[in-house]
């Protein structure tokens, strides 16, 4: 079996977010343990799959997932479950299950490489298992500590990525997919006192830079993505259903994706599912500096990206002296006439399907 490797900084943590892991009741006051990893109930599959060719594992109209998956169930006077890994299949949920009705779903999704040094690695997971609290937490699911969920996705990983991603498939990869639904079979809006988190390891297409760069289209003036007090910072299916309209047009009419924009300033925040980053050069009176500039955190309106913070990390420590990063609101206006001025450089895109690409053509309907 290859060693897998995790590629994270350690970091610890502190008394304040240990804290934070647990979950209230349903009466708001006792406290419930996170699950544990070590306590994970292995069930193997009796009936193994064979490995599809990469061409065709991405081919058909079905998501191609792995032997196994874990799952752990939670309830608000028992708290959570021992994990177990099992043969991967259906879900068991009724029809009056509060996913179904009220969304209170949310999901990560990060990748596990088959590297040319035939090693298996994950990149980051951690700040996708912090990031997935935080989603948990907008939609008044259950709590849980990262670090156990990051154990179970090693797991998982362990278990199916040396079948899954054979050592001759240098550069191939597997998308791992965490995600935690309410299950409470009662109609009614209110916090779900049941829930369900399951981990699936599948097959995703490769979106490499299209063929003549991406297409961008601004969203309608009708539609937005995100707001201020909303849950744009959160990875929920709440973000995803209603943006599917425009971006169809937007592909009808041969483009990429939308381009989200917010406000009647027309503030630029993301493109499609993806964070959004422009370099382009200062006006001659600023000093004519070239910049990484993209839609800042703070006010909640997209997606803490971990490829986003990688970006910036990366330029950061390597490009410093010749690239200034700036994390600010800007206007499409602003895009528009840096455009004109000849001083937008490129555009590109970030996120964890996708490898991040140029953006070649730089207009703007």
């Amino acid at each position: 079996m290859a060693p897998l490797l995790v590629s994270h900084p350690s970091s610890q943590r502190g008394s304040q977010e240990k804290e934070d892991l647990a979950a209230p009741t349903s009466n708001g006051n006792t406290r419930v343990a996170t699950f544990e990893a070590s306590k994970l109930i292995y069930n193997y599959t009796a009936s193994p799959r064979s490995v599809p060719d990469e061409d065709n594992a991405c081919s058909g109209p079905d998501t191609i997932c792995t032997d196994h998956m874990v799952t752990c169930t939670w309830n608000a006077s028992k708290g959570w479950d021992f994990p177990e890994l099992k043969e991967y299949g259906p879900l068991a949920i009724m029809p009056t299950a509060s996913v179904l009705h009220y969304a209170t779903e949310c999901f990560e999704g990060l990748k596990v490489f088959r590297g040319f040094d035939g090693k298996l690695r994950l990149f980051r997971p951690d700040c996708n298992t912090q990031r997935m609290l935080v989603s948990t937490k907008r939609i008044a699911l259950p709590a849980f500590d990262p670090k156990e969920l990051e154990k179970l996705i090693l797991t998982l990983v362990s278990v199916d990525g040396p079948k899954w991603l054979p050592r001759e498939r240098q550069g191939s990869f597997l998308y791992i997919r965490p995600a935690i639904i309410g299950t409470q079979p009662q109609l009614g809006v209110q916090t779900s006192k049941q829930a369900m988190l399951f981990i699936t390891a599948s097959f995703n297409p490769r979106m490499d830079a299209p063929v003549g760069g991406m297409r961008l289209h601004t969203s309608p003036e009708d539609m937005v993505r995100a707001w201020v007090g909303g849950f744009g910072y959160a990875k929920v299916g709440a973000n995803y259903g209603p943006s599917l309209l425009a971006t169809q047009e937007a592909r009808d009419r041969g483009f990429s994706q939308i381009l989200w924009l917010y406000g009647r300033e027309g503030y630029c925040t993301e493109a499609g599912a993806s964070n959004f980053f422009i370099i382009w050069r200062t006006k001659a009176s600023e000093n004519g500096k070239l910049q990484l500039l993209t839609a800042p955190l703070d006010e909640r309106l997209i997606l803490d990206g971990v490829t986003r913070r990688s970006v910036i990390a990366l330029v950061r420590e390597r490009l410093t002296e010749e690239l200034e990063i700036v994390e600010r609101t800007y206007t499409i206006d602003e895009v528009i006439e840096a455009h004109n001025d000849g001083r937008l450089v490129e555009a590109f895109v970030s996120g964890t399907a996708v490898c991040t690409y140029n953006t070649s053509d730089h207009s703007t309907p």
